[in-house]
């Protein structure tokens, strides 16, 4: 007799009753539960896999594209993967708390370099840099002696506000890039960071800021550090474009360790492999404090490891040996260090070609700005209701900031969106946006 048969006369026996099932009582549970906001980049990039139109673009996520608008898997992490896979020593058993150590210390290298003593670093593997901020937040959260106040960069990655909020800090606003100008605001970035509480957690990004794709100088990174020196703040940097920016790692890494040389400075760092290493979906990153010495930094390490074990554990495999096996191989180094200026090189080219076909189709607005940003993205300056236009009368998919991916773009694609953007802004400003 089927299971079925057997419950129906229980459940007829609850109707009749005028009683509901239990199973029925517990969907009221979650009744007055409201629905959540959909997230605004991964929002957007939901509607345009729903979008029918055959000429669509997404220029919206954070994500390389190669010449034909698909995912590229970087070769040398398929090589990576086949050594692993012909590896006798390969296992899926847990890593500890903190990671993969061998796996750290390369990470570390590749961030800070081979000159710093390592034993000064307490490092661990994060779930990529949303990880590393997350732990890094909750550290200070629970262990900085000085002002719990984070002060964030206007504008930056919408997600950097969400996180230091769930960590508890107190999150602030400093100005970092002028619309009207569109160029960075060094004057008002100066007189935040002087105006800030002494001891106070800046948080920087260490090249190729998301979203303006504009950078300090190195002169300029030189008087923020002093000032910052001075000033006794905490400098967290957010690195998720290492050698993805200028297509030089070491060069793309020289803020930062302007930072540390400093040594007067306290450093944290957020570390990302997503987007330098293609590994969007294996979630591999580290956080990292500089300490003063090797017992400073066994006593950092063994917090954040308390912070990691309730939150998730252990971090996820895979993606980590993948950039191990990488970085312990000289030959796969040097593959890897060509294919990642190739995507580099590859953007940059795209960034050209579109400042290039605004001037073909007639614009007359100095789009310079495009040109002389870095890094995956392009802040054009256009306001939300030309971002909306684009979306909904020529499928164009992008952020309501003005920022576009340049990486979706292509030979394919890019007269199109050249066209369409030239259409939303001819004879508006694109300068002068809200901040």
């Amino acid at each position: 007799m089927s299971k079925a048969i057997l419950q129906a006369p229980l459940l007829l026996i609850a109707l009749l009753c005028n009683r509901q099932p239990a199973l029925a009582l517990a969907h009221g549970a979650w009744q007055n539960i409201p629905a959540g906001p959909p997230d605004a980049i991964l929002g957007i990039a939901q509607a345009f896999r729903e979008c029918t139109d055959e000429k669509k673009v997404n220029v919206c996520v954070g994500a390389y594209r190669d010449a034909q608008g698909q995912p590229w898997v970087l070769p040398v992490v398929r090589k990576a993967e086949e050594l692993m896979l012909k590896s006798s020593t390969e296992n899926k058993e847990y890593l500890p708390i903190e990671g993969d150590a061998a796996f750290t210390a390369k990470a570390l290298e590749f961030a800070y370099g081979s000159d710093l003593d390592l034993n000064r670093v307490a490092g661990a593997q994060s779930l990529s840099g949303t990880g590393a901020c997350r732990i890094g937040g909750s550290f200070l959260a629970n262990f900085y002696g000085g002002n719990k106040q984070i002060f964030i960069p206007t504008p930056t990655w919408g997600n950097h506000w969400k996180i230091f909020a769930e960590c508890g800090l107190d999150a602030k606003p400093y100005r970092y890039y002028d619309r009207k100008t569109n160029n960075l605001d060094l004057d008002g970035m100066l007189q935040d960071i002087k105006e800030a509480p002494d001891n106070s957690i800046i948080l920087l990004h260490a090249c190729a800021h998301n979203p303006t794709g504009c950078d300090p100088s190195l002169e300029q990174w030189k008087e923020i550090a002093k000032l910052m020196q001075a000033k006794g703040h905490v400098a967290f940097f957010d690195s998720a474009y290492q050698g993805f920016a200028s297509g030089d790692s070491e060069q793309d890494a020289s803020a930062m360790r302007l930072f540390v040389d400093q040594q007067n400075i306290p450093v944290m760092l957020a570390q990302s492999f997503a987007k330098n290493f293609g590994l969007y979906g294996e979630r591999c990153g580290t956080i990292s404090v500089i300490c003063d010495d090797s017992s400073q930094r066994e006593k950092v390490l063994s917090q954040l490891k308390c912070i990691i074990r309730p939150m998730y554990s252990s971090p996820p495999k895979h993606g980590s040996s993948i950039v191990k096996t990488v970085l312990n191989d000289a030959d796969l180094t040097a593959q890897y260090y060509q294919e990642c200026s190739y995507m580099a090189s590859r953007i940059q080219d795209m960034r050209t070609k579109l400042v290039s076909a605004f001037e073909e189709v007639g614009s007359t607005h100095d789009w310079s700005h495009v040109s002389n940003q870095i890094g995956m993205f392009a802040f054009t300056g256009m306001s939300s209701e030309m971002c909306d236009i684009l979306t909904d009368e020529y499928s164009i998919y992008l952020t309501k900031d003005g920022r576009i991916s340049i990486a979706g773009l292509n030979d394919d694609n890019l007269m199109y969106v050249a066209k369409a953007i030239h259409a939303v802004t001819d004879g508006k400003s694109i300068t002068g946006g809200e901040n």
